[in-house]
């Protein structure tokens, strides 16, 4: 086990998952390849897993509708494409969720406090939705959570420090207690700025259930 996890295993009573590539899996390059295809040879220079151009902020913070979110991003790519070709394009990143996974959530569950806290926007909401829905089932998988929080719902996106004591007033956390899981080092940052512990999952040499198999009991 990482040596940050085993100073502070004893000490947490609550888990903050990020919900794409820490639960979900995800592709982060295959928007660009798709874009690609329809002629954006520059959309890798507008979206990253480190860093996004605003219009992408603007989308995840729910301050645009999807109409608006397509019209402007043509406007930048200038691709001959129609809106449906550009959401197969952007949904491309989504690959899917295991139901080990999903049970391993639910294990988890019986001895943390479990949360998620995902940047993300009602396109990607819609679709990676109904992959659960259709592979484990959507309530099912919420069940393994207090709480659900999606920025585009709640008008705040990681890494502002405010979206992490957002959450912990809501739900009465202590922040000591507390620890935030994601995949990107920005979001990981921001969580320890606001006063939770705060864990690095690389997903190039694991993956949050090998990383974590030893914080269930036997």
């Amino acid at each position: 086990m990482n040596p940050q996890l085993i100073s502070i295993r004893g000490n947490i009573d609550t888990i903050i998952f990020d919900f794409g590539g820490v639960l979900f899996d995800v592709d982060y390059q295959a928007p660009v390849r798709e874009f690609i295809k329809l002629g954006a040879s520059k959309f890798d220079g507008l979206y990253s897993k480190s860093a996004q151009n605003d219009l992408f902020n603007r989308l995840e913070k729910g301050e645009i509708t999807e109409l608006e979110f397509w019209s402007l991003l043509n406007e930048i790519l200038q691709v001959e494409a129609d809106y449906s070709a550009m959401e197969h394009a952007w949904n491309a990143i989504l690959i899917g969720m295991s139901k080990s996974r999903a049970e391993w959530v639910a294990k988890m569950q019986k001895h943390y406090r479990t949360f998620i806290l995902s940047n993300t926007n009602s396109i990607h909401v819609r679709a990676f939705e109904r992959m659960i829905d259709e592979e484990i089932g959507i309530q099912k998988f919420k069940n393994g959570f207090e709480a659900v929080y999606y920025s585009n719902e709640i008008g705040m996106r990681k890494p502002d420090e405010n979206v992490f004591k957002y959450v912990v007033e809501q739900n009465e956390l202590d922040p000591a207690r507390t620890l935030f899981i994601d995949d990107s080092i920005q979001h990981v940052a921001g969580a320890r700025i606001a006063g939770l512990h705060a864990f690095h999952l690389d997903l190039s040499t694991t993956n949050v259930e090998a990383e974590f198999a030893e914080w269930l009991p036997i």
